[in-house]
């Protein structure tokens, strides 16, 4: 006779969908659970950030209730089998809890407009593309539009920030590369975005690459671009955004295809100073104390400073795994998130930061590499950015420009405006998904007065 436990865990194997609402941003989780040697057994995967075959490293499914943990990530979740084989619960990491359901259907994010998305029919033409970045043997997918008449254009690759991003750059419900695509194309400029590799329809591993693959996956766009009749061969451009905007320097300094380049919120100093100024301008925002800060800026300065130092990875993990011990062992509160033990969470922060974008990104200097650009170059942050503060950034990017004696350059501080380039009133990325505009008109309108002047 079969007992009710095992009728329950065959019933629960499959894959199990589901999508999270997190202020305004939808993540889709997929959960592949089987039995193996009588015992359920299950991995992870997270479309949207490009990460696959998480291990869950508990699964019970008693009574209707199924229980999942991944205390690699601080994640569990529990919900009850109800009608239709749709599992209702609430999934929770560190201190957050969210409803999410599960299904055995194959969902897709629901689209959330916001008031600057363009709406259908487009007064451009639109082409879904594909195109092959040799060296690395993966397929980028993108998005193609161009004016509608027929003719030859001058063009623009969007390059997006940090994470893996999809060809909207889709964020918190808003799609800023739609958006700016929109605008641009509707004034006779053709655009290029794709989702980053690894993301969305593209291929490849994107937790293993660091800026450098992403700047050969916009030079496979650039040739492809090239290749192209519509497309003015002399007259395409790149314009990037946050780690964009240090992608697409390191593709101008490599190859005099690129006519123009447009960095917004692009970094110009390195990123250890870029990370240790951003922790401690949102941290003023959130309303930290001044001591805490000075305690975190201490301790995130000594283990930048193992990385920046580092020939023998064993070694840094090793280093790492002392120093996070030891300021856990300091802290009479350690904020260690629910479900997960302290040498899984030390494990999981070693992890982080030592992956290859972040060792990439925490060494990398910008500045060199901005003093071989020759093309001409507009840079725009906002105001109240406190990701790539603007003033210290925007300053650096200057200094390396004039000594590259490069005298086509254009630096703009907008008033009022994000990371996002949207109006706000603090700039704390808190505030990214309350706001309803996408991106500025100001900033678009910078843009294209800028542009003009190199496309016509």
């Amino acid at each position: 006779m079969v007992s009710l436990q095992m009728y329950a865990q065959q019933d629960i194997t499959s894959q199990w969908n589901g999508i999270l609402n997190i202020q305004g941003m939808q993540l889709r989780l997929v959960f592949h659970i089987k039995k193996d040697d009588e015992k359920l057994t299950a991995t992870m995967d997270s479309p949207d950030q490009g990460a696959k075959g998480i291990p869950v490293s508990d699964v019970t499914f008693e009574n209707k209730t199924l229980k999942l943990e991944v205390t690699s990530a601080g994640i569990s979740y529990e919900g009850t089998m109800g009608e239709n084989n749709v599992v209702k619960g609430t999934f929770k990491q560190s201190v957050y809890s969210f409803p999410l359901e599960l299904t055995k259907e194959k969902l897709e994010k629901k689209i959330i407009t916001k008031p600057q998305d363009p709406t259908k029919p487009y007064p451009y033409r639109m082409e879904d593309v594909i195109f092959e970045n040799k060296n690395a043997g993966i397929n980028l997918a993108g998005t193609l539009t161009l004016p509608q008449q027929e003719g030859i254009y001058p063009a623009v690759i969007l390059i997006s920030g940090s994470g893996p991003q999809n060809r909207d750059s889709e964020l918190l419900g808003h799609r800023p590369f739609l958006v700016i695509s929109d605008f641009l194309t509707k004034n006779g400029i053709a655009v290029l975005r794709f989702d980053d590799r690894g993301t969305g329809a593209s291929t490849g591993n994107f937790q293993s690459a660091t800026s450098i693959d992403f700047a050969q996956d916009v030079e496979a766009g650039l040739a492809y671009l090239r290749s192209r009749k519509e497309i003015d061969s002399r007259k395409i451009g790149l314009i990037g955004h946050s780690e964009g905007g240090l992608i697409a320097p390191i593709v101008a300094s490599r190859s005099k295809d690129v006519a123009f380049i447009v960095l917004l919120a692009g970094p110009g100093l390195p990123g250890d100073q870029i990370l240790l100024l951003q922790q401690e301008l949102i941290s003023k925002a959130s309303g930290i104390s001044k001591s805490d800060i000075d305690k975190s800026q201490k301790d995130n300065k000594k283990a930048f400073a193992l990385i920046s130092k580092a020939t023998n990875e064993t070694q840094l993990k090793t280093d790492l795994t002392h120093h996070i011990i030891q300021i856990l062992d300091n802290n009479p509160n350690p904020q260690i998130p629910a479900g997960i033990t302290k040498e899984e969470f030390v494990s999981s922060q070693v992890k982080q930061l030592t992956s290859p974008w972040m060792r990439f990104f925490i060494t990398y200097d910008p500045r060199p590499t901005l003093r071989k650009v020759k093309c001409p170059v507009l840079a725009i942050n906002g105001e109240k950015d406190l990701q790539v503060p603007p003033k210290e950034n925007l300053s650096a990017i200057r200094s390396a420009l004039k000594k590259s004696k490069n005298k086509s350059v254009v630096i703009r501080e907008l008033s009022g405006l994000n990371h996002l380039f949207q109006e706000c009133t603090t700039g704390a990325p808190s505030e990214y998904a309350v706001i309803e505009q996408t991106f500025s008109p100001k900033a678009l309108e910078e843009i294209w007065q800028w542009l003009f002047g190199w496309v016509k």
